[in-house]
């Protein structure tokens, strides 16, 4: 109970800080679409990334650098694409955001399609969750606690992203005039950008 506590609270301390894909989280939570598929994808994800550092991977991964170059700079590609659309959006009055209900929706497909690529093309969700969390699950002793620290760290992102998905909606009455939408846009296409940066300068 003890690994599985460390785990939860020290899943949640990695997790909580705003980035690339709390914020696409987020956006998709105040516009109500596809929020399930965001949230199964980004738990999921995280639940393999921690079995995978849990497991041992994270070892794998530090000694070939070269794999996180190479995604290192296809996610700063990804991001800064993503925040041009974002803020293009804001300069068109936040009309990609404010397509909330009723109008036309962004398809599934598509939606889940970002999710994934926000998620396993941040190289911070590997040093996160395959290296630190790893690192961090090997110090609880034997592999019973090991695996009850993961358990803990992947409860955390499933806790985390449904209530920033689900809860996102509560935000819909401050977000009632078109201003609101398109600072939440801006808000989303810093973020990205911010991400890229401290991506690109390592």
């Amino acid at each position: 109970m003890h690994s599985l506590l460390v785990g939860l609270a020290t899943g949640l301390s990695l997790i909580v800080a705003i980035g690339a894909q709390n914020a696409f989280v987020l956006r998709q939570g105040v516009r109500r679409s596809h929020v399930g598929a965001v949230v199964a994808v980004c738990a999921l994800s995280d639940a393999l990334l921690i079995a995978a550092g849990v497991g041992g991977l994270g070892v794998v991964v530090e000694s070939a650098g070269w794999v996180l170059d190479v995604v290192r700079w296809l996610g700063v590609a990804f991001l800064v694409g993503y925040a041009v659309l974002a803020l293009r959006g804001a300069a068109r009055g936040g009309g990609q955001l404010r397509e909330a209900e009723g109008a036309a929706q962004e398809g599934r497909r598509g939606v889940v399609l970002k999710a994934v690529a926000l998620t396993w093309l941040n190289p911070h969700v590997y040093l996160d969750t395959v290296l630190l969390l790893g690192s961090i699950a090997a110090t609880q002793g034997g592999a019973a606690d090991r695996w009850a620290f993961g358990a803990g760290a992947m409860a955390a992102s499933l806790l985390w992203f449904t209530g920033l998905g689900f809860g996102a909606r509560l935000l819909a009455p401050l977000l009632a005039r078109p201003r609101a939408w398109q600072v939440l846009d801006v808000f989303v296409a810093l973020t990205m950008l911010a991400v890229a940066a401290k991506l690109a300068l390592g």
